[in-house]
């Protein structure tokens, strides 16, 4: 009698406990990728074949509590090359106010602006180690996943918006903020989203360091164009990028793409770099594609004193096998 009652007591307990404890959804997903390059131009140190690899694993918990609150937590281990490292680990709280994001994830800038280059799958960014110019037309500071804030407000029709702070710690002045909204309208199956974004890092020291993003995509059946503007402010730093994309998706499920960026910077004047690419995507079979990206580009030194390229620049070509799974 006295065990089938501490079998009873241990029963209700476990009861108990289990429902006092949220029991939270959770899902998992992955990606894995391997590009095979192969780069001819003016730097023989950049020349000849590469291989490299990027994989992640994304865990999301979500959870509703009794008040009306979604509560969530997302972790994303990213393991590129022989390096593996938590790219993001945040916690969620969103309800009729909003979503408030506590922890490491992208700010507000880098959910809001629209780059040119986002619309094909492979884009290439080209260059050398010290070239100091825009490879796009995003917004280039800010956007790391270091421990910020983030507000996002509840959508108003198709109006989109939020903020973000990034705090450098006590004796730094060098705490980022940005801000970002979209506006997205359809009708008759065409799609229009206008875009911008913009982010500061104060210095107490020297000037402050601000990017700038404006865009817009257009979408109608199968045919995707964007276009965008960026721009970059920082010490000897006076960046200007323009860019634009197209896609169109075949019957036979192959996607088509191409871009251009062109980019100058006013305070080293003479430096610019402009970057052209074709993309063909095809889906081998559900989750498992191959991307074929060819981007010719031209960089010029100006009064940029860099050290690892010829007196006129560097000027090349490179072709990538990019074969990507998701899960």
């Amino acid at each position: 009698m006295r065990k089938l009652l501490l079998n009873s007591t241990a029963i209700a307990t476990v009861a108990a406990l289990t429902a006092s404890v949220a029991v939270a959804d959770v899902s998992i997903s992955a990606s894995s990728e391997m590009k095979y390059k192969s780069r001819t131009s003016e730097v023989a140190a950049t020349n000849g074949t590469t291989t490299t690899s990027d994989s992640e694993v994304v865990f999301k918990f979500s959870n509703k509590t009794d008040s009306g609150l979604t509560v969530g937590y997302v972790v994303e281990m990213d393991a590129e090359g022989a390096a593996t490292a938590i790219d993001e680990a945040s916690l969620s709280i969103s309800g009729g106010f909003g979503t408030v994001i506590l922890g490491e994830n992208d700010g507000a800038a880098d959910r809001f602006g629209i780059s040119a280059v986002d619309l094909v799958a492979e884009e290439s960014t080209d260059s050398v180690a010290s070239a100091r110019i825009n490879t796009n037309a995003d917004v280039v500071s800010g956007n790391g996943d270091g421990t910020k804030i983030v507000y996002l407000l509840p959508a108003m029709g198709g109006l989109t918006a939020g903020v973000s702070q990034a705090d450098s710690g006590a004796t730094s002045g060098a705490d980022t903020t940005s801000f970002g909204l979209a506006y997205a309208m359809e009708a008759g199956g065409t799609s229009i989203t206008f875009g911008g974004a913009t982010t500061t890092t104060g210095s107490s020291t020297t000037k402050d360091t601000s990017s700038n993003n404006l865009g817009v995509k257009f979408a109608s059946g199968d045919l995707k164009v964007t276009l965008a503007q960026g721009t970059f402010d920082a010490v000897d730093e006076d960046r200007k990028a323009n860019g634009v994309a197209a896609s169109y998706k075949l019957a036979n499920g192959i996607t088509l793409g191409a871009y251009m960026v062109s980019t100058t910077d006013d305070a080293d004047q003479g430096e610019a770099y402009d970057a052209t690419g074709i993309e063909a995507q095809y889906t081998i079979a559900a989750g498992l594609t191959a991307v074929v990206n060819v981007n010719d580009y031209d960089y010029k030194v100006g009064n940029n004193a860099d050290t690892d390229m010829s007196a006129v620049g560097n000027k090349g070509t490179s072709t990538t096998l990019t074969i990507k799974a998701a899960f």
